[in-house]
């Protein structure tokens, strides 16, 4: 088990990638705190893990700074401390031209997207520091590196996250803290029906072939690395990189 007691925490841990994640981490022996904005998908969550593990979970809208502050305090009340936080909710949003985005929609995503993720890492990074160690990993989009026509604010917050990345991972070096992306590639999931409502999922991989990445960074495997953009469809289990 490469997680074996390591505190974690997943945003947006119910659907898609987040709850493939949840499964993996729990499976790798690590103990998970996960929020979600609706009570229903926790509960659905926590229900089909019962019998193999609990997981810490909490109702929590991450765009709301107050939301996030008190979602990472009562995981740190409760697990004692925080080893990893993987920033995965994100929203959509509308595949339409900028001109045509409504500005409400647009401010949603931003607000979700970049500011959630900094939110999180904010309330997160004290005790990480105190700690003397931590991981975090910021789930990105290829949109996100290369921007493409229609995307429009959830492209834009992903570039933000990698732009968020790479500030993180300089300000934390002196304390151990490592902070990297990852580009999941496409999965069969909600998102990515919705971004694609034509397209055959069959064809696609499932969340949870995508999940080595997360863990061997947030493994000790993944000590040294940091400030580095990574594409799920590329990894190595063995990939070595410059700290």
């Amino acid at each position: 088990m490469k997680l074996k007691d390591r505190k974690i925490v997943i945003t947006g841990g119910t659907k898609g990638l987040g709850k493939a994640l949840l499964n993996r981490f729990v499976d790798e022996g690590a103990n998970v705190a996960i929020c979600a904005r609706t009570q229903k998908d926790l509960a659905a969550t926590v229900q089909e893990l019962s019998s193999k593990s609990s997981v810490l979970a909490k109702q929590c809208d991450i765009s709301s700074s107050s939301q996030a502050r008190d979602f990472i305090s009562a995981v740190i009340a409760e697990f004692g401390t925080l080893d990893i936080l993987v920033n995965n909710a994100s929203k959509l949003g509308q595949r339409v031209s900028i001109a045509d985005a409504e500005i409400s929609i647009w401010d949603e995503v931003i607000q979700t997207n970049i500011n959630g993720a900094f939110f999180c890492s904010k309330f997160a990074i004290p005790a990480m520091i105190k700690k003397g160690s931590g991981c975090i990993i910021n789930v990105s989009s290829s949109v996100g590196k290369a921007g493409r026509k229609h995307w429009g604010a959830f492209a834009v917050s992903k570039f933000g996250v990698e732009g968020l990345t790479q500030v993180l991972a300089e300000e934390l070096k002196p304390f151990n803290v490592r902070v990297n992306s990852v580009n999941p590639g496409p999965m069969a999931t909600e998102m990515r029906s919705q971004a694609y409502p034509t397209e055959d999922q069959s064809l696609l991989r499932k969340a949870n072939q995508v999940t080595d990445i997360f863990v061997y960074l947030a493994s000790y495997d993944g000590v040294g690395i940091s400030g580095q953009s990574f594409d799920a469809s590329t990894f190595i289990g063995n990939l070595q990189v410059n700290p």
